[in-house]
């Protein structure tokens, strides 16, 4: 019996590596999308002839999909679990991913956006709760950073290589083509997860949380009611919305009008700032875990840097050398990583059932900051630069007024409870 039970061990172990790495490819096929529109926008304006407005309802669809989705997951995911909840949102983007290859209207391109971003918003809370589930808990920071830094990858494929795919083959085709890679690893996703390991494996994995409105609505009560929640919500919305919408939209127009660096180089200093998060999010998590031991202290550095950043970028004129720009946009991913201990920080301030209601809280608040600070610094430098919004002078009011959103989030976390060591420790690596 104890052999058995040790060869049990030993294939839970193994099979809770597999599920993770499938996990992160679904996680990654979500960074996908999300940044998929930039680089194939030239075809979308030629082809179907839409405005620059249509444009950016057409890439703002997915965030505001994918952030009011957080919602109703928020509720179920610790009931319903992340094997189910995760197959079948999946298929909708699957879908959604069709729709957008067929689509020669803005209606028919937004609307398969918006299911791309449905599809896609339990991908990352599912994937930490399975972390949660299957892993001990001193090890969720560093595990988690490591599917932070799986889901940049899709931020690079969505660069480079969908370019080539587009120039080759159509973006219509390389949508079905990505559309059927979905697919299939939903398919491999649905046939080899589960929830939560057996009892042979782990004796203090909680079991699956209510599904009854009246229970959901007392846990989601007890996480309002914190005010780390809206501390921590406040700083993944600042953090993300402002790393989104520099590294999605605003860095190039900057570094090309600003700085006057060609676009080939620009496109070299934004492949180093997501460089710069790849290697940051494992980073941050590792030091988290393993070095400082904190939650708190590690985000609190990455805010205060990221703002440190934006302020000297404020400096920056034409004739900067490009190895000093290569490290300010590299140590910008690098800080920005840091954002991932967030869900750390706030899965600990609830009980491991609820895990999945804390991290999927925040990540609302996540999606909406990316939406929100894509259009509201665009409005910005055009309502007090109508003359020139793309010059140096709106790009610094607008990086001024990051480094300020920053600042007093900064402060706010400062009041944060530090929840490593009240973390749980006894479950088995």
């Amino acid at each position: 019996m104890e052999i058995m039970g040790r060869r049990m061990k030993i294939s839970s172990m193994k099979k809770r590596w597999l599920i993770l790495i499938l996990s992160c490819f679904l996680f990654l096929l979500s960074q996908f999308y999300r940044a998929s529109i930039a680089v194939i926008s030239p075809d979308l304006v030629k082809e179907i002839n839409i405005d620059t407005r249509q444009l950016s309802w057409i890439s703002a669809a997915f965030f505001y999909a994918f952030a009011i989705m957080q919602i109703p997951i928020s509720m179920y995911l610790d009931g319903l679990g992340p094997r189910l909840s995760m197959t079948a949102l999946s298929l909708v983007a699957v879908i959604g991913a069709f729709v957008f290859a067929t689509g020669h209207s803005v209606p028919v391109l937004v609307a398969g956006r918006v299911l791309m971003g449905i599809g896609m918003a339990c991908n990352l809370m599912g994937t930490l709760k399975i972390i949660t589930l299957w892993f001990t808990p001193k090890y969720f920071a560093t595990l988690s950073a490591l599917v932070f830094s799986a889901g940049t990858a899709g931020n690079l494929i969505a660069a480079t290589p969908l370019v080539l795919m587009a120039q080759n083959i159509g973006w219509r085709n390389s949508f079905w083509i990505i559309g059927a890679v979905n697919l299939f690893l939903v398919f491999l996703f649905y046939c080899i997860a589960q929830d939560r390991p057996k009892a042979a494996f782990s004796q203090s994995v909680p079991e699956p949380a209510s599904t009854k409105f009246g229970e959901i609505m007392h846990a989601l009560y007890s996480l309002f009611r914190q005010k780390d929640y809206w501390i921590i919500s406040l700083g993944t919305f600042c953090r993300y919305g402002i790393f989104a919408a520099v590294q999605s939209l605003w860095a190039a127009p900057f570094l090309i009008n600003s700085i006057e660096v060609d676009p080939v180089s620009a496109g070299n200093l934004l492949v180093l700032m997501n460089i710069g998060l790849v290697i940051g999010s494992p980073a941050s998590g590792w030091l988290s875990d393993r070095v400082f031991k904190s939650r708190k202290g590690i985000i609190i550095s990455g805010l205060i840097m990221m703002g440190g950043i934006l302020l000297t970028l404020t400096k920056m004129s034409p004739g900067t050398d490009m190895i000093a720009l290569g490290v300010l946009f590299f140590a910008f991913g690098l800080s920005s990583a840091t954002g991932g201990i967030m869900y750390a920080h706030v899965k600990e301030l609830m009980p491991s059932e609820s895990a999945g209601t804390a991290m999927t809280g925040i990540n609302f608040f996540t999606m909406i900051g990316g939406a929100f600070f894509l259009q509201i610094l665009g409005q910005m430098m055009q309502y007090l630069h109508p003359e020139n919004s793309l010059g140096k002078v709106a790009f610094i009011d607008a990086f001024l007024f990051c480094a300020l959103c920053l600042g007093i989030t900064t402060v706010f976390y400062l009041f944060t409870v530090e929840t490593f060591k009240k973390s749980d420790r006894k479950r088995p690596r």
